[in-house]
């Protein structure tokens, strides 16, 4: 399903991670879990909490100052959190545990082999913690830069860094009408809105189709493979 835009001079597709290429189930929330009550001890409502689209950081905050510490004690523990995340990750999150959502392999050889795009992650993920679940999908190695959770509390900050890195990783500038993030979440939908950006959204993350055109996705699709279908008539044929 389109908004009835047509083929665009796409060139940089910056994807989401989770709920977009790969799944890992709840198995991550208790785990961040941990590391947040090692941190800051005890840490109430997480199980309730709407990961979708958060960053890292900012569940971190979220959490954490509802259960009464001071926004300047969560943005001081905020490493801490990080780094006992990773290592409790690396142990606790089996390959077994993620799997790559359908079409997301074959999508990303399919734009990996036109010599007129460049690909990149926009994720909330703290950068480590998107290599993991990456890797463990059997995902990992696709792409050279990204913009992370480490880089900014909330999503609307991560849009500006993306297109900084590809400009590094490329040496050339990318516009906002050439730039399309491909995402799950209605938090995807609005970060690309909120810059100009271009915006593919899938619904395996859980939202409605009509939800997500509503939001101002430019393309709705009900998964990768359904929009490695028109990938044609998205990016033209290259």
């Amino acid at each position: 399903m389109t908004s009835g835009v047509s083929v665009l001079p796409v060139r940089l597709v910056l994807f989401d991670v989770d709920g977009t290429l790969l799944t890992c189930g709840q198995r991550t929330r208790p785990l961040l879990g941990r590391a947040l009550t090692e941190v800051f001890g005890e840490v109430p409502g997480i199980e309730r909490y709407d990961f979708a689209g958060k960053t890292d950081p900012r569940i971190v905050f979220d959490l954490a100052v509802a259960a009464g510490r001071s926004a300047e004690e969560v943005h001081a523990g905020l490493p801490r959190v990080r780094d006992r995340y990773f290592a409790i990750l690396e142990d606790g999150l089996p390959a077994g545990a993620v799997a790559a959502l359908p079409g997301a392999a074959e999508l990303l050889a399919r734009l990996a082999a036109r010599g007129d795009l460049t690909l990149g992650l926009l994720t909330g993920n703290w950068r480590r913690g998107a290599e993991v679940k990456l890797e463990r999908a059997g995902l990992g190695g696709r792409f050279a830069f990204g913009a992370f959770g480490d880089d900014g509390l909330d999503r609307d900050e991560l849009p500006p860094v993306a297109l900084a890195r590809a400009t590094e990783a490329t040496g050339r500038r990318f516009a906002a009408s050439e730039t399309l993030i491909v995402g799950d979440t209605l938090h995807d939908v609005a970060c690309a809105r909120a810059h100009g950006l271009l915006c593919a959204a899938v619904g395996t993350g859980g939202v409605a189709a009509a939800t997500l055109t509503a939001a101002g996705a430019h393309w709705v699709a009900a998964d990768l493979r359904a929009l490695g279908e028109q990938v044609p008539g998205l990016l033209g044929d290259g």
